[in-house]
Order: C-alpha cells, then structure tokens, then sequence
C-alpha cells in the first residue's frame, strides 16, 4: 500500500504531504492546482518499484536501477524538456526538490532528489527493500480502447507526444484473460459494468476492441465515450490488472460522462477499492465527489476507508488540506461553482 507521499518544491508544491487511505483517495482542486501531478508523481514511483516493470533488469532493488529507470520514468511521464524543469521556481532561490513515497505496512520508502540544473539525472536517497508485486494502472482523462490498435508498437518506435501512461495502460489492456479460481471474482467484479454497458468486452484478433450486446460486435468507436470508460475498468478486471492487490490512478473519471454514468463509475470506484484496489482519483466535479460521498455512508461501502484532499493555491504554492470525509477539504472554489449555479437556476424559475 502507498501509506503517504511527500513532495517538496516538486511543481506547485513547495511543502505538501500526503497521507492515504488503503482504500479511496479523492484530490480535488481547480484546474492547474496539480492533481495530475500527484497522480503521476505517485505512479511513476510505484511503476519503477514493480517487477513487472519493462525496465526492470536487477533481481533485487539498487540504487543505481533506481536512479536511471525513475530519471527515464519521470521524463516519459511528465514529458519535459528536462528534469530540472519539475522543481519549483515560484521563488528564487529553490533549486532542488524532494519526493518520498511511503510504503506500509512494511515501513519501506523511496525517496529521490532533482537539481534545476539535471537534465536527465535524479539522486536516490532510499530504495525499498523488496519489490512491488503488482504494476498499478493509470487512467487519463480519454478512455484508450479505440487508439489501442498498433499504439504500443508505434509508440516504441517512433516519438509521439503522448505520455507514457498511455503507453503502459495499453499495454494492460492488451494482457490475456484470466483463467482459473480468480474467474468468480472476477464475474462478480464485471456484473454491474457489463449491466451498465449492455455488454461485454473483447479483443479480436486484428488487435480491435468490441462491445459485444445480445451476440454482435459493435466497434467501440460506435459506443459512447462514458461506456468506453467503463469498457476500459471491465477490460482490466478481465485481465487482473484490478483483482486483488493492486493501485489505480484515474484522472477526472467524470470527464465527459453523463451523471447516470457518472452514479456507475462510482459505485465500480468502491467496489474496486473493497477487492483490495488502492484508488487514487483525481476530480473537479462535484457531483462524483457528493456520490462517492454518498456511497461511502452506505452500509454496503462501510468496510472502505477514504481519504480525501483539497488543493488550494496561496503564495507559497499550493497548500493541501485532508481529512475523512469532504468537509475536512476547506472551500473549493470549483465544486462552489456548482452549487452557485443550482442556486441561479432555482432563483431563475422562480422569477
């Protein structure tokens, strides 16, 4: 389990730190007060750390692994024009920032450094001891299923502008079903997706993805884009990417869902998190927010445990406050919206 991350001049954040919840983790603030990048920061740690990582290339954790697979990790993630340009410069006089991702229960950390002078080069303080089981999975905001066809390939062999999460998502995607014990679990996971859906999910052999309802195939560029979300959770459920232990970052689920849609994601959110999924999301919605929320103090969702974090900009970077529930989050500008606007509307009919 990812137990805290901590990051120092890394971005917009001068002093913040994270402490998560071993079920969901919801951060929440306006566009550009980095969300995003704590997903990433926090993916790209536990990608390296993982023996299913495609870098990985030591039986056992090194330092040097470490320092050369997070500088190549960072630098595909965050795609800058060099390392040096994630520490902080809102003020002078911060040339260096820190990241330190806590492990539990085991106590193990990794902790690594970047210079506004590295171009490729990060130092590594502390490895853990023992490699991850699992690789963790990454969402963005488009769903993956209609580009999958030859974008792995293509993106190894020649230079897109696209980040790797893309790239490593894909390839999960891509992963053989599972056969076995883990089939029941995993047909109790896929029942309310492929309700949802009006069908199931395949992979033919051309390398295309179907939604396949009452016998036929239909092309997923045909589905609408809030089923393909869900078409992407189903895929990955199918293959184990999301059975058992494991992470997934997902970036503004609620991006171009209807709020029907919007009430089924969140609900596969905790019923991942009860399997054993760690869920970090990130989102400016309020109506997710509320319906997860909602959820949460359900008896059917009682057993998961929640964190969630508001990110509020001030002079000294972006500031976090957290807290079990959404009340512990301070004022939100962009959830306040929302509810400003129902206040409109209702003070508009009423005229």
């Amino acid at each position: 389990m990812l137990h805290s991350l901590t990051l120092r001049n890394f971005t917009a954040f001068v002093n913040a730190e994270f402490k998560f919840a071993s079920g969901l983790n919801v951060i929440v603030g306006e566009n550009g007060a980095g969300k995003t990048h704590i997903l990433k920061a926090a993916y790209s740690c536990l990608n390296v750390g993982t023996k299913g990582s495609k870098e990985l290339s030591s039986p056992n954790p090194t330092k040097s692994y470490f320092q050369t697979s997070l500088a190549r990790k960072l630098y595909a993630v965050f795609k800058p024009d060099d390392l040096g340009r994630l520490v902080n410069r809102e003020q002078s006089g911060r040339q260096r920032c820190e990241v330190r991702c806590g492990l539990s229960p085991t106590g193990q950390e990794l902790a690594f450094s970047l210079h506004t002078a590295s171009k490729s080069e990060v130092t590594v303080e502390k490895i853990p001891s023992a490699w991850l089981d699992k690789l963790p999975v990454y969402l963005p905001t488009r769903e993956l299923l209609t580009i999958y066809p030859g974008f792995v390939s293509m993106y190894e062999t020649t230079h897109l502008s696209f980040d790797e999460t893309w790239r490593d998502t894909c390839v999960l995607l891509g992963a053989p079903l599972v056969r076995g014990q883990r089939e029941k679990t995993i047909k109790g996971l896929l029942k309310p997706l492929e309700e949802a859906m009006g069908g199931s999910v395949v992979l033919d052999s051309s390398g295309r993805f179907y939604l396949v309802v009452d016998g036929v195939n239909m092309e997923m560029h045909l589905v609408a884009e809030g089923l393909r979300k869900i078409a992407m959770i189903a895929r990955l459920i199918a293959t184990s990417s999301l059975t058992g232990k494991g992470y997934l970052f997902w970036d503004e689920p609620e991006a171009n869902l209807n709020p029907k849609i919007v009430k089924a994601v969140a609900r596969t959110i905790l019923s991942l998190c009860q399997s054993g999924i760690q869920v970090f999301i990130a989102s400016h919605s309020l109506f997710l927010v509320r319906e997860l929320d909602i959820l949460l103090q359900n008896q059917e969702f009682k057993g998961v445990e929640a964190r969630f974090f508001g990110l509020h900009r001030s002079e000294n970077g972006v500031m976090v406050e957290q807290g079990d529930s959404v009340d512990d989050i301070g004022k939100i500008d962009a959830l306040d919206e929302e509810l400003l606007q129902s206040d409109r509307y209702l003070e508009a009919g009423a005229k």
